[in-house]
């Protein structure tokens, strides 16, 4: 079988892993991707981390960083040489990138799927509204990262099958836990945009009621990110004098974050809803949770579903109660051993890169009949 995936997603050099296990079970795999992809963080470019078994071609982007506009020059020009048997849409069904790959795969006469995190009941104007409905009535199948985003295509009328497979896995032999936990100060980590939605602010106001329970422990926070609102939460550590503990460690290519994870002590995904967004996976809670790290997410979307019972959970927004479980993984040593083995078992139980690949090309063969 024959698949020609296009996902500007997969210029992370660690989510090429699951390329790789795809095309171990049989499938003949073209995956075209951007050269680079802009958003808040900046630019990332193409790393080519995992590239055996497989072929990963670049093709010109037009309107990179725009989400619902940009697409690709030469891509019929791929598709037709290639002659895949299945297109993958690795993007959401209200994106031009979208339409212009279902365009070529209808002119081919072959299948079809999209992949969504959409995961609230978005409405969208002309024309990305008649885009999305032609995608609904089109392609053969969609791909899930959670329930919740099913859920919201189910509502808006999709009718065909939806499969629940996170967008990618984790490597479990990357991304593990130091062998012996080093001394160091009590290291909480965030790693995510610097954006209002994911709840940075919240974190600093937390560590603002968590020092004055802890004026003998040591500690530290490292911000791992980047995006528009540094200045501003660089201004909310000066107010409250947290600069003595405080790192703004900048972005990382992504097979360096191991190394990133295996230096902290906590995870803190303090995502908050909006009208607009809700958390959607969290990939930093499964990296974490797979390198040994207790992690702590409020309950914004998809958070209490990846975490499960191998972690804390705390209301979003609310900066007393992410205080207070920080303040219980700092000083319950049963607690912190507890969550750190109970997260890397959830990890290997259902976020291996092995596992999503699996998954997915099961789907596949089903598509197909």
């Amino acid at each position: 079988m024959r698949v020609l995936m296009l996902s500007k997603a997969c210029i992370v050099g660690i989510y090429q892993r699951k390329l790789e296990e795809i095309a171990k079970q049989g499938v003949e795999l073209l995956t075209l991707v951007p050269p680079s992809w802009r958003d808040e963080r900046g630019e990332t470019m193409l790393e080519r981390a995992h590239t055996e078994g497989y072929r990963l071609e670049v093709l010109p982007i037009r309107f990179n960083g725009s989400y619902h506009l940009h697409h690709y020059s030469h891509l019929w020009e791929k598709m037709r040489k290639f002659r895949p048997h299945l297109v993958h849409i690795d993007e959401e069904p209200y994106n031009a990138a979208t339409w212009q790959a279902l365009y070529c795969a209808r002119k081919l006469g072959v299948k079809s799927l999209f992949f969504t995190w959409q995961n609230i009941a978005r409405r969208y104007p002309f024309p990305f509204n008649v885009g999305e409905r032609w995608v609904l009535n089109t392609t053969d199948a969609a791909i899930a990262g959670t329930e919740g985003a099913a859920q919201v295509w189910r509502a808006k009328g999709y009718r065909r099958e939806i499969a629940v497979i996170p967008q990618f896995g984790t490597d479990p032999h990357d991304f593990t836990p130091s062998e012996q936990r080093p001394q160091r100060p009590f290291t909480v980590g965030f790693v995510g945009r610097l954006v209002e939605e994911k709840g940075v602010q919240v974190l600093l106001q937390a560590l603002v009621h968590l020092r004055d329970r802890l004026r003998c422990t040591e500690w530290r926070l490292v911000i791992i990110g980047g995006g528009p609102l540094k200045n501003e939460l660089q201004a909310q550590v000066e107010r409250n004098q947290l600069q003595a503990h405080v790192d703004f460690a900048g972005q990382f290519p992504s097979v360096e974050m191991p190394a990133q994870y295996q230096a902290m002590d906590a995870l803190v995904l303090p995502s908050l809803t909006r009208p607009n967004w809700k958390e959607q996976f969290g990939r930093a809670l499964v990296e974490a949770m797979a390198s040994g790290v207790p992690v702590i997410g409020s309950d914004s979307g998809a958070i209490p579903d990846v975490i499960g019972d191998a972690g804390l959970i705390v209301p979003e927004g609310n900066t007393r109660a992410l205080a207070e479980a920080l303040y219980r993984l700092m000083n319950d040593s049963g607690l912190y051993a507890q969550l750190w083995q109970a997260g890397r078992q959830r990890m290997l139980d259902h976020f291996t890169h092995e596992q999503v690949a699996a998954a997915t090309v099961a789907f596949y063969r089903r598509i197909m009949g």
